[in-house]
């Protein structure tokens, strides 16, 4: 019903359109909003659809008995993708309902099984959603039995009221039962070609809508191990990494989930990000790595438990996920002794491509050396089918066994981000880079986040280095606002470290003192925080869209 008032307004909205008589030049920007809207439909609508391929051998391999389940998502699957409508079809009231038709019936097929487990809140929601609506089968995983047997015991009798009062019969299904059944019909986990598809790991970039980055077994395997070789320390199965990183991250996925897995090492995790608990965990369960990213590492420096945290056993922390201030990793190795290293890494890429090393020469400012197996190249910023001009930025370039194969169902996407030098296919960053002698790597900015100002170009994070360099302040983001004179205009927005004061008028005097005459800024804003990502990281997208919007 919903998808269906959507396709009404935005044929209603279309037809208003048309009819104007006096709103000629409306036109493409209506029809670009309806596009846009369509968009989003289409968006949401193949998420859910590429949910099927791994869904299907996970179940299939652990409960047979719910063939018949899977059979029909196969089938409603396959019709909903080859069931399209573009754009140019909204009129057509036939095409509208083929599409609804393939979109209900895959809607309906992957609504039949679902699994929870018995915390009061998630159960009783799921409990609902089985009354009243097609789900067949509800399968109930035991929160008691995931943890260590005296904290498993202590539960059950001690805190009965976090355990949901589950009624099993044939609709719902306890995990051990589910599991018993598949057993009980002989299913077999499937061959694993290691070129096959292993994950969907979504990416939206800095624009667009989002897109599944198809990652192979032997794509996420061997990044996994670039990873792991990484590591001077020795004795890798005794190794505890801290797990504050969400897993379905990609870097979390490889740096911390893989990589215990190939190595053999533990992982002490956090259920969420809190700064005073880390401390407690590393201290408790002697940690040797912390994978995480610059926020976090600065809520660990802000937090008054940090100077009586025994952190003798961490080897060394891992920066990713976003540029990680100079003044922020001298502030964290002064205070812990610890040695926090900066990393890169891209979703298209499994997670890793380069790190400045654990031990022995490091570059501050740098990305450090590619893992074993990967290649680079500079291409022209304005012109990615040449190559940068020596000694000059260029866009970074990759080639290794661990990117992409493409984006899912998405070739047109695909071709943007892949181009053909010296006989091998390479990754288009969108970061400009530069090289140095010993291959240290040096990231300069985004290509999309650059600001062009009076045919100039400003490089964002520049300027944000310097911002970072003034003793008040904590984090800093730069965006370009449209300017009728220069094109666009660079605008400071910026947080205090606790206890210092000072205004934006003084900022944005103490900056453009020390930057060039392009890059000084119009205005310094400062703000009680700036946004962030889902993993910490500064939201340099939702800022755009909040204030330029």
């Amino acid at each position: 019903m919903a998808f269906r008032n959507l396709v009404r307004s935005i044929l209603l909205a279309l037809g208003l359109v048309s009819l104007s008589a006096c709103g000629i030049n409306s036109v493409p920007t209506a029809e670009e909003e309806a596009n846009a809207r369509w968009a989003d439909v289409q968006s949401a609508y193949q998420r859910r659809a590429d949910l099927v391929p791994n869904l299907v051998n996970t179940v299939r391999a652990a409960a047979a008995s719910e063939e018949d389940i899977l059979t029909q998502v196969i089938q409603a699957r396959a019709s909903a993708t080859q069931t399209q409508l573009t754009t140019d079809d909204l009129k057509d009231p036939a095409a509208i309902q083929r599409f609804d038709q393939a979109q209900s019936q895959l809607g309906g097929a992957l609504s039949r099984l679902l699994v929870t487990v018995d915390v009061p809140e998630l159960y009783a929601t799921a409990e609902k959603v089985l009354r009243g609506s097609a789900l067949r089968t509800l399968v109930v995983s035991s929160l008691a039995e995931m943890l260590p047997t005296f904290k498993g015991l202590a539960m059950r009798v001690l805190g009965r009221k976090k355990i949901a009062r589950v009624s099993h019969d044939e609709s719902v299904l306890a995990w051990r039962e589910f599991l018993d059944r598949g057993r009980e019909g002989k299913a077999a986990l499937p061959e694993v070609d290691p070129h096959s598809l292993a994950l969907l790991q979504y990416t939206g970039g800095t624009t667009g809508t989002p897109k599944g980055a198809m990652l192979t077994h032997a794509n996420l395997s061997i990044n996994a191990q670039q990873t792991a070789g990484l590591n001077p320390f020795g004795d890798p199965a005794h190794e505890v990494f801290l797990g504050a990183l969400p897993f379905f991250h990609v870097f979390a996925n490889t740096a911390l989930l893989n990589h215990a897995v190939v190595t053999g090492a533990a992982i002490a995790m956090v259920p969420r990000f809190d700064a005073g608990q880390v401390l407690k965990t590393i201290e408790k369960h002697r940690a040797t790595g912390f994978p995480g990213v610059p926020t976090m590492f600065q809520a660990l420096l802000d937090h008054p438990a940090l100077a009586k945290t025994d952190l003798s056993s961490l080897r060394v922390c891992i920066s990713g996920g976003a540029p990680l201030p100079a003044p922020l990793r001298d502030k964290f190795e002064a205070a812990t002794g610890v040695r926090l290293v900066e990393g890169y890494g891209l979703t298209e890429s499994s997670g890793v491509i380069s790190t400045n090393p654990y031990r022995g020469t490091r570059k501050p400012g740098t990305i450090g050396q590619v893992v074993m197996g990967t290649e680079v190249l500079l291409l022209d910023k304005e012109d990615p089918s040449i190559l940068a001009p020596d000694g000059e930025p260029g866009e970074l370039a990759l080639h290794g066994p661990q990117i992409m194969q493409g984006y899912w169902n998405r070739p047109d996407a695909a071709k943007d981000v892949f181009v053909e030098h010296q006989g091998k296919t390479w990754l288009r960053t969108g970061d400009v880079a530069t090289v140095d002698e010993d291959g240290f790597l040096e990231i300069v900015d985004r290509i999309k986040d650059m600001i062009a100002v009076g045919g100039f170009k400003v490089f964002p994070s520049q300027v944000e280095d310097v911002l970072l360099e003034h003793p008040g302040v904590k984090e800093a983001l730069v965006i370009g606002r449209p300017d009728s004179y220069r094109g666009e205009a660079p605008v400071a927005y910026v947080t205090l470290n606790p206890g210092r004061e000072t205004s934006g008028a003084d900022l944005r005097e103490w900056l453009n003192a020390r930057v060039g005459k392009h890059e000084r800024v119009d205005e310094v804003v400062i703000r009680d925080e700036l946004p962030k990502t889902m993993i910490g990281k500064l939201d340099r997208k939702a800022l755009r869209a909040e204030v330029l919007d």
